[in-house]
């Protein structure tokens, strides 16, 4: 079967080349609902990971909200001691699991085939697969706020025996354990399509030593997700066999180990957290040289440090359980490692300086939100190396001494670069820029906010205060801090919603941005806004310095010339081929969230009923294999005009 359309290049009529065409039902909506479920665009799956990112973030913030205001007074009543578990195990996971790394999958799946010149991620259903998995995965974890059993309330670590049926006996862990093993599966099939796009969708010239520094903290870091979650998984099975089939692995009773359920969190959970800091350190590393104007100074040795802090991050996870009598011999080696992984990390520090050393510094909202994050992020890793040393780490372990170390880290680390990172690209996604006044409003007013929540816990650590308790007596003298964290709480609520506000205002009626708002040195920057267009590039680029769109702007005669011979092409070949978009990774998740449903109420029919919608999801899309259609835009890249689909 073949169609003919006018070729958009000589105004004649031309053959459309037949494709073999496969699919029950196939969507063409370009707009609307469908679009969105059916879409296997990066860009707009992008889009949906930073909006439910956001708004799981709202959510921990409010859960947040109330564990600080439970606290504001001694024996307060605000919330029971269950609900209070709930609400920090619901907070903890929240922020980790639903805002924070899938935020971070965001900006990886929009920004990341951009800045390599690639169309799109290798594997465009898949990618949608994980991003609907990952919804699958929140619903799991959150359905337990509208059913009986209640949602979990062991603790976002999950110690054993904790998750026990003795002591959990409802199915609230059980929401927990399919929720967190759904949104493993997502997150390993999101970091291999990323892995396999930037090793084999490079634009010509792009050898590996001129990838922005972005991409690859994209590739460590997806790299760090496929060899740390296999660890949780393993964990997460054995509770799920201890809670459903009468197995004995954390079992005290019958001979099971608890600490073997720390062992294994810990393997997966301390390179979890350079799964969330090793994005805001790429965002950074972005940011900095576009507002110092200059390039990133020692950008080899910026990559190589990211990569070591991800190789040491699998050697340091019992400096987690210093106080577990893991014996002198073990303690002294997890100390070592725990100090040798701050060398890369200040080297990190030390470049960033150096870029912003003798640099033209211009102050606007993403240079501030990041300049915060490495104020910030050094506090938190002073504080991080204190506990280094076993000695003093038996004395602030599980106190709020570690609640400040790590908010500093993931707060004033991750969440500073994220949100400078969606000031940084809002332009290019949107085609707006947000106010400059507003921006760094809202900026000042998180800041303080969030030294004044998290300084004082630092002392109330220090003081005794333990993490994890509901309230506290008025003579124990942890009255003042405690109402200091809960005004600057309020404070970092109310930053929070401004900035929320003024994106809100700037995606609606703000004021328009044109191509390269910020002049930019990185490929992203070259694309049209508003937003890019499906196929990203009209020419493939090629790539002739690290600095690629840099290059470009400083030498556009060349550059053009280049690109009106690959335009042509291009054109000889059919113009640009793009995927059909698929229902199909759509119908797969949502069979693997009727299955979790059958397996967590035992209930064989439905769970039958959800695994023959994964396995029919995943067949019927595997035999859609390369199908598509072909666009033919001109040499800028606007009017696409696409050729008769079958």
């Amino acid at each position: 079967m073949e169609a003919t359309a006018k070729s958009h290049f000589t105004g004649k009529e031309e053959h459309a080349p037949a494709t073999p065409s496969f699919a029950f039902w196939r969507p063409t909506a370009k707009t609307g609902l469908m679009s969105w479920l059916t879409t296997v665009d990066h860009k707009k799956i992008g889009f949906l990971y930073g909006s439910f990112a956001l708004f799981f973030f709202l959510v921990g913030g409010c859960e947040a909200l109330l564990i600080r205001l439970q606290l504001i007074v001694p024996n307060n009543t605000l919330l029971t001691a269950p609900q209070y578990n709930t609400m920090f195990t619901m907070h903890g996971t929240t922020m980790i699991f639903l805002a924070v790394m899938p935020l971070g999958a965001a900006f990886f799946n929009f920004i990341m085939p951009l800045q390599i010149g690639a169309r799109d991620v290798a594997f465009p259903r898949l990618n949608a697969f994980s991003l609907w998995t990952f919804v699958a995965g929140a619903i799991i974890l959150n359905v337990g706020w509208f059913l009986p059993d209640g949602p979990p309330d062991a603790s976002w670590v999950g110690y054993a025996p904790l998750t026990s049926k003795l002591y959990n006996p409802t199915h609230a862990t059980d929401f927990w354990i399919l929720g967190l093993q759904l949104l493993g599966v997502a997150s390993i099939a999101a970091a291999l399509n990323f892995i396999v796009t930037i090793i084999n969708l490079r634009a010509p010239g792009m050898t590996m030593m001129r990838l922005p520094v972005f991409t690859w903290m994209t590739l460590i870091t997806s790299f760090l997700i496929i060899l740390s979650f296999p660890a949780i998984t393993i964990a997460l099975v054995e509770v799920m066999f201890d809670r459903q089939f009468g197995t004995n692995f954390f079992e005290v009773s019958n001979g099971g180990m608890p600490i073997l359920w720390q062992h294994l969190f810990w393997i997966f959970g301390h390179p979890e957290v350079y799964i969330l800091i090793l994005p805001a350190m790429g965002i950074v590393s972005e940011i900095l040289p576009t507002f110092a104007r200059k390039p990133l100074f020692g950008y080899p040795i910026v990559v190589f440090s990211g990569a070591s802090i991800g190789f040491l991050g699998f050697t340091v996870w019992s400096h987690h359980m210093f106080t577990t009598g893991m014996g002198t011999v073990a303690t002294a080696a997890f100390s070592l490692a725990t100090m040798t992984i701050a060398v890369p990390t200040g080297v990190k520090i030390f470049n960033w300086i150096g870029t912003l050393w003798g640099g033209h510094l211009k102050m606007r909202t993403p240079m501030m939100f990041a300049l915060g994050f490495i104020w910030m992020f050094m506090i938190g890793g002073f504080s991080g190396v204190m506990h280094s040393a076993a000695p003093a780490d038996a004395q602030q372990q599980d106190s709020y001494f570690v609640v400040a170390h790590f908010h500093y880290v993931l707060i004033g680390g991750s969440i500073f670069a994220l949100l400078g990172g969606i000031h940084y690209w809002f332009p290019l996604m949107f085609g707006r820029r947000v106010s400059e006044f507003w921006g760094k409003l809202s900026f000042w007013v998180i800041f303080i906010g969030f030294n004044v929540t998290f300084f004082p816990m630092h002392f109330l650590g220090l003081n005794g205060m333990p993490r994890r308790t509901f309230t506290y007596d008025g003579n124990m003298g942890w009255n003042v801090g405690n109402m200091i964290a809960t005004i600057g709480a309020l404070i970092l609520g109310t930053g929070i919603a401004i900035y929320f506000v003024v994106v809100i205002y700037t995606y609606l009626k703000g004021e328009k941005a044109g191509r390269d708002t910020w002049d930019a040195r990185t490929l992203e920057w070259s694309v049209p806004t508003n937003p890019p267009p499906e196929y990203n590039f009209a020419v493939i680029p090629t790539v002739h310095a690290r600095d690629a769109f840099w290059y470009e702007k400083h030498h556009q005669s060349e550059i053009e010339q280049e690109k009106a011979a690959h335009h042509q092409a291009e054109a000889a070949h059919g113009g640009i081929h793009m995927p059909f978009q698929s229902i199909y990774p759509l119908v797969a998740s949502t069979g693997a969230l009727i299955g979790a449903f059958g397996a967590i109420y035992h209930n064989l029919i439905v769970a039958l009923i959800g695994g023959s919608l994964l396995f029919i999801g995943i067949y019927l899309w595997s035999l859609e294999g390369a199908e598509g259609y072909h666009i033919h835009p001109d040499e800028e890249g606007h009017d696409a005009t696409p050729a008769p689909k079958h």
